[in-house]
């Protein structure tokens, strides 16, 4: 790493999950990383960002960590109740039936330190401890052709520079925004929420997520109960404001609020906390050779879990687009997508996530009124179930308006599907997941076959070979390129049928596994093709 020069590495600021998932997809890619992190050392911390959905564990296992999954606590449905009666429960859906789990619970801690094995064997990798940025001398104007930061370290200042830099300085950035200028507007929320991460034996609630309005034990608020690995609950009570922490462990009330939970039995608190919700954006995601991710640039309320969630997908997008513009397949167009569709999926999680706060906290005498008649119509009127906003659960963004994404006059966006549904099968949704038996060598996915390059998936009446022709064509030198009939992937026609492939259809599947184009000639597709490369 000490001999890579600074045109043909990028740098990573922040050390976090975001952080580190876009180290390791820049690697995936062949491009040297530093990482940049201000703490002297990773700090311990509790559950924080505890549910990964499946799209962030199929990445993760692309880069290396796929053991998230399997180390995580699987859960596949969501129960919500009120004051005691269950008003309706749901089972996440799988447009693919991919092998792996909808979701997982796992402390954000255990997912560091995976995710640092992974990079530990990864060379192409260096990470800085010790290292705060303190300014930015270039990099963030049109025109420079080099990211150049200061950082103060425990030695005395020192400069680091890179290709391209990707901020990923997690919910406490402010500092950074602040030295590039950029604005984070938006709302902060007034009421308070209590974490409590116990260990404790809960029959029957080791795989479900549990929501509550209004229980007994916490009447005119809310409780959301999640379970983790090795008999680990997370519980989050809404709490009135001017709550007192220290004062509710010192006399007593906060184990009588636990109790009340989960009844007369032995419990250990492993960590517990307050905070505060807010629902912001970033005003700019990106400044000439900066690329904003994860918390730094969006910070959306938890319900859902729609925060880790994407900014995971922040790292993606970015860094294929980053390492295709450093390996010369693509042009200043192609980055220029990154703010735009981050910045929609943003905005979709604000508004989503913002409209459940506004169920879950009514500010006014007409909402609190509004609340209560639909949570006590739910109770007998199953058509009320739909109006009752416990969360909408994390979901992949759908690019359907992007400019990387043909759009098909056949297949017209329906707009967002209900919660609990698949989206449309339309150019712009992500590939949908499949395992797969005697397909392509090595593969044991669908969704594996998608993170290398471009990948074309062709229905039975098109001419594989004239594709493959076509394609070689079509790409810059050294940009890989795969071809593959619905027919050869082994899925037993699952995905296929999920997105309702015709036979003379072609599919263009980008390098984060979204599919860009679902075309009936090679003509069309070539010109998908450079629009996927920014042309």
């Amino acid at each position: 790493m000490a001999t890579t020069k600074a045109d043909e590495r990028a740098l990573v600021i922040g050390n976090g999950p975001v952080g580190q998932t876009a180290a390791l997809c820049l690697a995936r890619w062949g491009i040297p990383v530093l990482v940049l992190d201000a703490r002297a050392e990773r700090d311990p911390i509790g559950s924080k960002a505890l549910c990964q959905q499946r799209d962030v564990l199929d990445l993760w296992d692309a880069c290396g960590a796929g053991r998230v999954a399997t180390d995580g606590l699987t859960w596949s449905t969501a129960r919500t109740f009120y004051q005691g009666q269950e008003l309706f429960s749901y089972r996440i859906p799988d447009s693919g039936h991919s092998p792996l789990p909808p979701f997982v619970n796992i402390s954000q801690a255990v997912t560091e330190d995976i995710l640092d094995e992974a990079i530990a064997t990864e060379p192409l990798i260096e990470v800085k401890w010790g290292h705060e940025v303190v300014g930015f001398e270039s990099g963030a104007a049109d025109g420079d052709d080099i990211v150049t930061v200061r950082c103060a370290t425990a030695e005395g200042e020192v400069t680091e520079q890179g290709a391209y830099a990707l901020l990923c300085g997690g919910s406490k950035g402010n500092p950074l925004r602040e030295m590039l200028g950029v604005g984070f507007p938006g709302r902060t929320f007034d009421d308070a929420f209590l974490i409590c991460d116990i260990e404790a034996t809960l029959p029957g609630w080791e795989h479900e997520r549990r929501f509550y309005f209004d229980p007994q034990w916490n009447p005119g608020r809310q409780v959301l109960i999640h379970p983790c690995p090795n008999g680990i609950y997370r519980i989050d009570w809404q709490v009135p404001e001017g709550f007192d922490l220290e004062a509710e462990q010192a006399d007593g009330r906060l184990d009588t609020r636990i109790r009340q939970v989960i009844g007369d039995q032995d419990y250990r608190i492993d960590w517990v906390s307050v905070y505060r919700f807010h629902a912001r954006s970033a005003d700019r995601y990106r400044l000439g050779r900066l690329f904003l991710a994860g918390d730094l640039a969006h910070i959306v309320s938890p319900f859902g879990a729609r925060g880790l969630n994407s900014g995971v997908p922040d790292t993606e997008n970015a860094a294929w687009k980053v390492a295709y513009a450093m390996k010369g397949w693509a042009g200043p167009e192609l980055l220029d997508s990154y703010a735009a569709e981050r910045v929609a999926a943003a905005a979709e999680n604000i508004d989503v996530t913002s409209h459940t706060m506004d169920f879950l906290v009514p500010q006014t005498p007409e909402q609190h009124a509004r609340r209560k008649s639909i949570l006590e119509a739910a109770k007998t009127d199953p058509s009320m179930v739909t109006e009752v906003d416990s969360g909408r659960l994390a979901e992949p963004f759908w690019y359907v308006e992007s400019a990387l994404t043909t759009p098909s006059a056949s297949r017209p966006w329906p707009g967002r599907p209900p919660r609990g549904d698949a989206p449309a099968p339309v150019p712009g949704v992500i590939l949908p997941d499949a395992p797969v038996s005697g397909g392509p060598a090595g593969i044991t996915r669908v969704r594996q076959l998608a993170r290398d390059g471009l990948l074309v998936l062709v229905g039975d009446a098109v001419d594989a070979a004239a594709v493959v022709e076509a394609m070689a064509r079509a790409v810059p030198a050294g940009l890989p390129v795969r071809v593959v009939a619905f027919g050869d992937l082994g899925d037993e026609g699952k995905v296929a049928g999920s997105l309702q492939a015709r036979p003379a259809e072609m599919w263009l599947v980008r390098p984060d596994a979204y599919t860009a184009a679902a075309v009936t000639s090679v003509a069309e597709l070539t010109t998908a093709v450079r629009r996927v490369l920014g042309g």
